[in-house]
C-alpha cells in the first residue's frame, strides 16, 4: 500500500474521532437529513456529463451521497472514516481517513469528492494526495462547504456568548472561501482548475430545528478547541432569541445559508492546454480595442 504524502504540518483544528462518532450517529436516520447533499451530488454528477470522457477507476471519498452510478465511470471504490457507508453505494468500500488515504500514486482516473474534505485537518496535504493518486490527466471533482455557511448561526453564537460570558468558544467549523480553494489547488499542482460555489439558504421555524437537522447530517460541532461540557440551556434560548430578532423573515421563519464550493482540477499531462507566455500575443489589446497604446511610463498629450 502506497504511503501517502503530506504536507507534514502539525494542524489539528478538528477532531477526527468526533467526526466519526457524528458521522456514525447519523448513519440510521441520514436519508432524512440529506437533502444537501443530494442536490450537491446531483450537481456535481451534471458537471461529469459535460466531460467528453468515461473513466476506468473512481474513487469518492465520502459516503454521503456519493457517485456510485453514473453513464461517465466505472469500477467505484468508495472511503469513508465509518465502519460502513452512510448511503447507499454501488461498488466496493472501504474505511479509511482523508487525511490518509490509501491510493497508490497513479492509480485512479476520477476522484470524486461530495462536502467532504471541509472537516480535513490538513486540507493542503490532503489534495497533494489526491493530485499524487491521479493517473497522468486524470480529473479531480468536488464540493466542499464554504466560507458562507452558517454565518448567521455562527453570529449569533459569537454575540450570545460575548453577552453572557464576556468570550466566544468555537461552535462553528473555519470554512475556506473560493479564493483560498483556488490557491490550494494550485499548490497541489492541479492543471487547470476550475472554482465556483452557490449558496443554497433553508428556512427553519427555530434555531432548534436547524441544529436538530445539522447533527442529523453528521455536521454537529467537531472542532478540538470547543467547549466539552454542555452549555447552558438558557444559553440556547438567548440565542434562539437573538436568531429569530436579527434574522427572521417576514414569516417568521429563520434563514440558514449553506455555500457550497465546486472544484475541478486535472492531474497535468504535456496534452492540455497552456497559458501563453507573457508578450507572446500576435496583437495588442490596443489594436483590439482600436485605440493608442501608451507604453509604461509615457505621457498622453493634451
Amino acid at each position: 500500500m502506497a504511503q501517502p504524502e503530506t504536507s507534514n504540518a502539525d494542524i489539528t483544528v478538528f477532531d477526527r474521532h468526533r467526526i466519526k462518532h457524528n458521522r456514525e450517529r447519523a448513519r440510521a436516520t441520514f436519508e432524512q437529513y440529506d437533502f444537501l447533499y443530494e442536490w450537491s451530488r446531483k450537481n456535481l454528477a451534471d458537471r461529469l456529463l459535460d466531460i467528453n470522457r468515461t473513466f476506468e477507476n473512481t474513487v469518492n471519498i465520502g459516503s454521503r451521497c456519493p457517485i456510485t452510478k453514473h453513464d461517465k465511470i466505472e469500477n467505484v471504490l468508495t472511503l469513508d472514516l465509518c465502519d460502513a457507508p452512510l448511503s447507499d453505494i454501488n461498488g466496493h468500500y472501504v474505511q479509511a481517513d482523508e487525511e490518509f488515504l490509501p491510493l497508490k500514486p497513479q492509480s485512479c482516473n476520477l476522484i470524486i469528492s461530495n462536502l467532504n474534505l471541509h472537516f480535513v485537518n490538513d486540507l493542503p496535504g490532503a489534495l497533494l494526495q489526491i493530485k499524487n493518486a491521479l493517473k497522468r490527466d486524470g480529473l479531480f471533482i468536488a464540493s466542499i462547504l464554504g466560507g458562507e455557511t452558517l454565518h448567521e448561526l455562527r453570529q449569533t453564537f459569537t454575540e450570545t456568548e460575548i453577552e453572557m460570558y464576556q468570550g466566544i468558544s468555537p461552535r462553528i467549523a473555519p470554512f475556506a472561501d473560493k479564493a483560498q480553494m483556488g490557491d490550494l489547488l494550485q499548490r497541489a499542482g492541479f492543471a487547470l482548475p476550475v472554482v465556483d460555489s452557490d449558496i443554497i439558504t433553508v428556512t427553519y421555524d427555530h434555531i432548534f430545528k436547524l441544529m436538530h437537522d445539522l447533527r442529523g447530517m453528521g455536521e454537529n460541532n467537531a472542532i478540538s478547541a470547543r467547549q466539552k461540557t454542555p452549555s447552558q440551556r438558557q444559553f440556547f434560548m438567548n440565542a434562539a432569541q437573538r436568531y429569530q430578532e436579527n434574522h427572521a423573515e417576514s414569516d417568521g421563519r429563520i434563514p440558514a445559508s449553506f455555500e457550497v464550493i465546486f472544484l475541478l482540477g486535472w492531474a497535468p499531462h504535456e496534452s492540455q492546454q497552456k497559458p501563453l507566455r507573457p508578450g507572446s500575443a500576435e496583437h495588442s489589446l490596443a489594436e483590439a480595442l482600436n485605440t493608442t497604446e501608451i507604453k509604461t511610463g509615457e505621457k498622453t498629450t493634451p
